[in-house]
């Protein structure tokens, strides 16, 4: 692969000139967690990096919620690879004068980590000037499942209810703060890891988490496993309020994007909603009945503004 050029400023182009840059020094990657062989497990350990004003606000959220938020963010792509946590590290940024808000930060880390059965585990704590939540989770799987592995045939099954972030966060823009399940599902949204692990156990053949949407996801997905991916717009599980159409593009949902095979029959104990088939070919298609539908574009940290 050879560098692009300057003119590149998506966020995958950039990915792309790192990964070229880099070479034969890096491992795989591109997927949702770094995996390292260790023992008779696999080592998953992945960074999320949550910065105030772009991913937080502090009229918004309280700083239990930031922490909560960063923290569940990052854990959900071990919930992406099947895998159980064990710890989270936190690099913290504080502006000067801002007195105990650290410690409320790591609070909520700390609760998000605790209920999936994690201990924070250490970091680093430095002033910047903005709020800065870096968090590293690691954790061990025993079969963890990648972006690749989808197979022509499979089915494309998603957790949960898409497109309540996408409304919670025009509640926030509009105001007051939204309340109930719906202020609680971008404030303190659960990460998918008990559903994550019970996929890998049942046959997944690939999975990603839903963080930048849906059908932005599904293409990361497609990509790596190298098969076409179909979703149907009707059969999308939605929240009350959220369109079809508006429910694909939702980003920061952190339910699971995962492939089953053809013959999968299992009954969880959590949402699991069957939208799609992987075909032949490649790329995402989204079909209202038996009509294509234009993909709504995923969330870009690098997208002209």
């Amino acid at each position: 692969m050879s560098a692009r050029s300057p003119k590149s400023t998506g966020e995958f182009d950039r990915l792309r000139e790192i990964f070229a840059r880099l070479g034969s020094r890096a491992g795989e990657l591109g997927d949702d967690c770094a995996l390292v062989p260790l023992g008779g497990t696999t080592l998953a350990l992945s960074i999320d990096c949550s910065i105030e004003g772009i991913h937080f606000r502090t009229d918004w959220l309280t700083f239990e919620e930031i922490g909560w938020r960063s923290a569940a963010a990052a854990l959900s792509d071990l919930a992406a690879e099947g895998a159980a946590p064990v710890g989270v590290l936190v690099s913290l940024g504080m502006p000067a004068g801002s007195t105990d808000h650290g410690a409320e930060i790591m609070s909520g880390v700390g609760d998000a980590a605790q209920s999936v059965g994690a201990k924070v585990l250490g970091g680093d704590l430095t002033r910047s000037e903005q709020y800065l939540v870096d968090v590293c989770v690691l954790g061990t799987a025993e079969r963890p499942v990648r972006r690749a592995g989808a197979k022509v045939g499979d089915g494309a099954w998603v957790t949960g209810r898409l497109g309540g972030a996408a409304l919670a966060l025009a509640g926030y823009r509009l105001g007051p703060r939204p309340g109930g399940p719906l202020g609680r599902r971008y404030a303190h949204p659960e990460p998918r890891i008990a559903a994550g692990r019970w996929l890998a156990a049942h046959g997944a053949t690939a999975m990603i988490d839903i963080s930048d949407g849906l059908a932005a996801d599904a293409g990361h997905l497609a990509t790596a496993s190298a098969v076409g991916l179909e979703i149907a717009l009707e059969r999308l599980p939605c929240w009350d309020g959220a369109l079809p159409l508006a429910a694909a593009a939702s980003g920061e949902e952190f339910e699971l994007l995962v492939t089953l095979p053809a013959s999968f029959k299992g009954t969880p104990d959590f949402e699991l909603t069957r939208i799609g088939e992987c075909v032949r070919g490649g790329g995402v298609r989204l079909l209202e009945g038996n009509t294509p539908v234009a993909l709504p574009a995923g969330y870009d940290h690098f997208a002209p503004s």
